[in-house]
């Protein structure tokens, strides 16, 4: 079928508007009946935000005959042309024997609890995650079902009007590279108290580390989101499909608390699935989350000083950080950015530390040193070669940011360093070695070392030190699991 614009919409007569458009909701020609008085509309979004508001503004009775008018997913039932497509594109008209009787239990299960099938906006899913869904929301009560059921219904429809309208050249414009476009919301904290622990990491010799209590779990998120279908509300103030700031706090902050994981990366997938699952106008999701480190305080438990579990105290000191964003696509909601980071680690290391054979000429004025203190800031970032892996429903494939923190450390004692880059080089080679699921390791380091006041002081190793001048030194660099194979092979070469 020929796509026609939004113009070309409006101009149809009304009966011709009503045959069009009478099947984006499934068997309820009643809902376009309702909307067509209302045309000229502005654009295909404003078109199925009256549709909603027409259904928001029906009756409890009206709206559950919607539901009711939907197949059950996997049924071998007469369907809509629609429907048939959209069950077909995810598998469901091909299941196998066992696929159709776990598909048939559920979908009967599903009915008995709510009263209406089970539905969900297929496009982009597969058999398996669609199966899922069900299993998990047969876990919710009738009235946070209802809502769902009807969410997905508005996106059902939205996804059939994509495939009669034509998207405007105008909002096609937001695909080109030189335009962003994107709104959201910073500083969106969030703490929860008893989230499941994690266990089961990898143990590695540099650290002691081998989960977390997550007693105290708190995260600081900033969430942006984009849409080829928002430019109307730059363009032209229209807000008919914005999602205000604030509800979007609201929706993490939330679904803090339904978060079944034990890891920040692990937190924003769900939160930014679930994004995406709820509002089909956003087409990405960006989320990145600071930790708000909370650490263990001792207590006296008789007349033996133990750690306490019941207070923490907040930590000014380094801070884990995750990002993600995912994209919805033909293919399903896809991430297409992962990072994990250790913010703001500063060490100290007080002598075995040297920086000399450096270019002299008329510009240069800091001397030598063969043997000087170096006071370095370490933000490390990795990735996976599996973003998967990050996530944390593996334990074993995680990399934990106090285990980097562990290698940093290590490494720095261990090393006599003749400068900051070689030193970050070090960590990366170990960071890669110890955890090959890594894809690279990427350091931004900057150089605070303290100016010396005082060099000799009687009967003492010790000097005195202050901040230094306030100019510094940085370093940015990524080593690869590449360089690991290069350092592997250079050791085997100089031990033969």
């Amino acid at each position: 079928m020929m796509k026609q614009t939004i113009h070309e919409v409006n101009e149809l007569p009304e009966q011709t508007f009503i045959g069009l458009f009478q099947d984006i909701y499934e068997h309820s020609s009643w809902i376009v009946k309702k909307v067509a008085p209302l045309r000229p509309f502005s654009s295909l979004q404003e078109f199925h935000h009256r549709t909603i508001r027409v259904i928001d503004e029906a009756s409890n009775q009206r709206k559950l005959d919607l539901l009711q008018a939907h197949p059950n997913l996997g049924a071998k039932i007469a369907m809509t042309t629609h429907s048939i497509n959209e069950q077909t594109g995810a598998g469901l008209t091909s299941l196998t024997a066992e696929e159709y009787e776990h598909f048939t239990n559920a979908n009967k299960t599903y009915m008995n609890r709510f009263g209406f099938p089970f539905i969900v906006a297929v496009r982009g899913k597969t058999k398996s995650t669609i199966y899922q869904s069900l299993i998990d929301r047969l876990q919710n009560d009738k009235k946070t079902e209802f809502t769902t059921a009807l969410a997905e219904v508005y996106k059902i429809a939205y996804f059939r009007l994509v495939d009669k309208i034509k998207t405007e050249e105008r909002v096609t414009m937001t695909n080109q590279s030189n335009r962003q476009m994107y709104y959201g919301k910073g500083d969106v904290f969030a703490y929860r108290t008893y989230l499941k622990p994690l266990k089961g990491v990898k143990v590695i010799p540099e650290s002691e580390f081998s989960g977390r209590n997550n007693i105290v779990f708190g995260v600081n998120v900033k969430v942006a989101i984009g849409g080829s279908q928002f430019l109307s509300s730059f363009i032209e103030g229209d807000n008919s499909l914005v999602v205000a700031t604030d509800s979007m706090k609201n929706f993490i902050q939330r679904h803090l608390g339904s978060y079944d994981g034990s890891t920040i990366e692990g937190f924003l997938k769900y939160v930014a699935e679930a994004f995406l699952d709820k509002y089909p106008q956003m087409e990405t999701v960006q989320l990145t989350g600071d930790e708000v480190p909370f650490e263990a305080t001792n207590g006296m438990v008789g007349n033996t000083l133990t750690e306490s579990k019941l207070v923490y105290k907040r930590s000014r000191n380094e801070y884990a950080q995750a990002g993600i964003k995912i994209e919805r696509t033909v293919q399903g909601q896809q991430i297409t950015e992962q990072y994990s980071k250790l913010k703001d680690l500063q060490l100290i290391k007080v002598e075995g530390n040297s920086f000399v054979g450096f270019v002299r000429d008329e510009y240069t004025t800091l001397p030598e040193d063969s043997n000087r203190p170096l006071f370095v800031y370490l933000n490390i970032g990795w990735t996976y070669t599996q973003p998967e892996d990050a996530i944390g429903d593996t334990p074993l494939s995680y990399v934990a940011a106090e285990q980097v923190k562990d290698i940093a450390c290590s490494v720095f004692n261990e090393t006599e360093t003749p400068s900051i880059q070689n030193l970050i080089y070090l960590i990366g080679i170990r960071v890669l070695e110890r955890f090959p699921q890594l894809k690279d390791v990427t350091f931004e380091s900057q150089n605070h070392t303290w100016d010396a006041v005082v060099e000799d002081i009687p009967n003492s190793d010790g000097k005195v030190y202050t901040e230094p001048k306030p100019p510094f030194g940085f370093q940015v660099f990524t080593v690869t699991q590449e360089d690991v194979k290069i350092a592997v092979t250079s050791a085997l070469e100089e031990s033969n």
